[in-house]
């Protein structure tokens, strides 16, 4: 018995859902580029954040709120110009 109980059972590590999105992952889950997420981020009403002068970040709840927000004024927009 040369492994000791703790090489055997290492913890492993909680799944836990990210609190922010960087600007990449907002790209990538918008299915837009990255310059395109950038003045995005950038738009009056967009929920980012300026950590630093290099780092922006967008709460995930925000976003989520954002996002919801976006489809109901466009399902909206869409609903006013059919009349």
């Amino acid at each position: 018995m040369s492994e000791s109980f703790w090489s055997k059972y290492s913890p492993r590590k909680p799944q836990v859902e990210p609190a922010v999105y960087s600007i990449p992952q907002i790209a990538a889950l918008l299915g837009i580029n990255l310059p395109r997420a950038y003045e995005l981020a950038r738009q009056d009403g967009f929920p980012a954040i300026r950590i630093s002068n290099r780092r922006i970040v967008v709460p995930r709840a925000a976003f989520e709120r954002w996002l919801e927000q976006a489809a109901f004024d466009r399902q909206s927009c869409g609903a006013a110009e059919g009349q």
